[in-house]
């Protein structure tokens, strides 16, 4: 039976994948909270952290490589790997250069990116990782607006670390009274991470993609990625570029 929610009361949703998103996108007037755990919105989160002023998600190459064109930064990945021609891909530690602060940079990536834009007629729309973490479960209560937590997923299929993250925020805001509409998704994603919490990398030693990432020789990006609260900001997607308040 579908738990009633009164005015009062919140619902948390998780998308497992982009393709079910209009599954769950009833009400405009609610918080997509896009996640890439390896690494999009990780590479974004610590993109602001080091000063970059701002990101444009697009879905293709040839959009990123318009932007390029007219002198832009930009920044492309497919399968793990940057994309030839362009400087910057999807590491988290490509943004941590010096050079990056006050720069516009524009990306596109495999996953991510696109579930940016396919969440991007809800009323907001803001990036989460286990970086940011605590910075996205205040920000949620504080907005105090229903929630979609909308995981990129690996080409449209499930993966662990982005549903693990879901959980996550949903192990967190269901200490909140008012977030307790829970779906079963919902309720899936906060067990998963219950049990994961100890030790998120052992968690997901064997999951499909961190091992993708690991042939690349990319461990270094997986254990960075798998940290908690080191950044406290929340980037928020407004009109078509991803910016953080001050």
């Amino acid at each position: 039976m579908e738990t009633i929610i009164n005015e009062n009361q919140r619902r948390i949703e998780v998308c497992v994948s982009p393709n079910l998103f209009p599954v769950y996108f009833k009400n405009k007037d609610c918080i997509v909270v896009v996640i890439d755990i390896f690494r999009a919105t990780s590479a974004i989160c610590t993109a602001f952290e080091n000063g970059v002023k701002g990101i444009i998600p697009v879905l293709t190459i040839e959009e990123a490589r318009k932007y390029q064109d007219t002198g832009m930064l930009a920044a492309a990945e497919r399968s793990g790997e940057i994309v030839e021609g362009f400087d910057i891909g999807n590491s988290p530690f490509s943004y941590m250069k010096p050079e990056m602060k006050g720069k516009e940079v524009v990306l596109t990536t495999t996953n991510g990116t696109k579930a940016i834009n396919y969440a991007k007629d809800a009323s907001e729309v803001v990036i989460g990782s286990f970086l940011n973490l605590k910075a996205i479960c205040d920000y949620l209560e504080k907005k105090d607006k229903d929630v979609i937590l909308l995981c990129s997923g690996w080409k449209d299929r499930f993966n662990l670390e982005d549903t693990l993250f879901a959980g996550a925020v949903v192990y967190h805001l269901k200490k909140n009274e008012r977030f307790i509409g829970l779906s079963d998704s919902s309720i899936a994603a906060s067990c998963l991470y219950d049990q994961a919490k100890g030790d998120l990398n052992e968690f997901l030693k064997n999951s499909s993609h961190r091992n993708r990432l690991a042939r690349l020789n990319l461990e270094k990006d997986i254990e960075y990625c798998l940290q908690e609260n080191i950044i406290e900001l929340v980037p928020i997607l407004k009109g078509n570029t991803l910016k953080v308040e001050v």
